[in-house]
């Protein structure tokens, strides 16, 4: 069942620090911030959110559909893309920007700062949704604010269901469009930060909310993932991972397992159970795209 990936496409300038932030921060002094950090290792990825799924989900055997622009550097990534075979058919390029671009620092404790800048990621509300577009089910993650508003309508009148996965571009919306999003999608997944954002936003709680949609998972990292569905809770424990070697892109390799699951058919719980297994597959490896789903794709297959 091919899966349409609204999202970004982007290239991670990913660094490393190797003491705390926390070491190196007065929170006293926050008001006349100036801070340097040493950075030894530097690497540039490909990423995006968009990316990173679509990437993910391939190797789970699924059929990804990305949806985003690239600039004129984008190239290299779109040529990388269909060299693993995904499609690209809905991927744009823009020739007078730059591909979105991330610089990610990550300390020892494996907290991070980010700094992104959007390039063509503006420009991604020029794709349009049809009912032609070949999805049976989509995902709205971060992307351009026009972009995330004018997909999500596209989707819910194309009739096609979807995930409404706000990540860091939650910000960008207030409680009216929330809901409005909500009322459009069939699920809704969080963190747990952006679950408390979008419950004050809102004035919903997280039981209320789960009552508009098909099932609502709020993330909790190492704590594993809450699913609501119809106002009931339910845990889905943590998968201890071989290694915590890089958090980047752990979010989106959960939301390809998420589709791949809803795909299948499979109960949310069940979809969440594999997104903790994915996650802790990718935080091992650095990059979000350097690590392989051979084995959790045979596992699945022979199930």
């Amino acid at each position: 069942m091919p899966a349409l990936i609204c999202g970004s496409l982007a290239f991670d300038n990913i660094m490393t620090f190797e003491g705390r932030f926390a070491d190196q921060i007065m929170p006293e002094q926050l008001h006349i911030l100036n801070v340097s950090f040493l950075v030894p290792s530097l690497r540039r990825d490909f990423g995006g959110c968009a990316g990173n799924i679509a990437y993910a989900l391939q190797q789970l055997g699924g059929q990804p559909l990305p949806m985003a622009m690239v600039g004129s550097d984008g190239a290299d990534y779109l040529a990388r893309m269909q060299a693993q075979g995904i499609d690209t058919r809905h991927v744009g390029q823009v020739q007078d920007t730059h591909t979105a671009q991330c610089m990610i620092m990550t300390d020892r404790d494996n907290n991070q700062i980010a700094a992104f800048h959007p390039g063509a990621m503006s420009l991604a509300h020029q794709n349009v949704i049809t009912a032609e577009c070949g999805a049976r089910i989509a995902i709205i993650s971060p992307d351009g604010r026009d972009a995330m508003l004018q997909h999500a309508a596209q989707l819910a009148q194309a009739g096609i269901p979807f995930v409404f996965d706000p990540g860091q571009g939650l910000p960008m919306f207030n409680g009216q469009e929330l809901l409005q999003f909500i009322d459009q999608a069939s699920w809704v997944t969080v963190n747990d930060y952006e679950g408390k954002m979008l419950c004050d936003r809102t004035g919903l709680s997280l039981e209320e909310l789960s009552h508009k949609v098909r099932g609502l998972v709020v993330t909790l990292g190492a704590e594993g993932c809450e699913v609501w569905e119809q106002g009931v809770r339910t845990l889905v424990p943590a998968v201890t991972p071989a290694a915590v070697v890089d958090p980047t892109g752990c979010g989106d390799a959960w939301r390809a397992a998420l589709l791949y699951g809803l795909e299948q058919g499979w109960p949310l719980a069940q979809c969440a159970e594999l997104g903790n297994q994915v996650g802790a597959v990718k935080v091992a490896h650095r990059g979000p795209q350097n690590y392989t789903l051979e084995q959790l794709r045979d596992s699945l297959l022979a199930a």
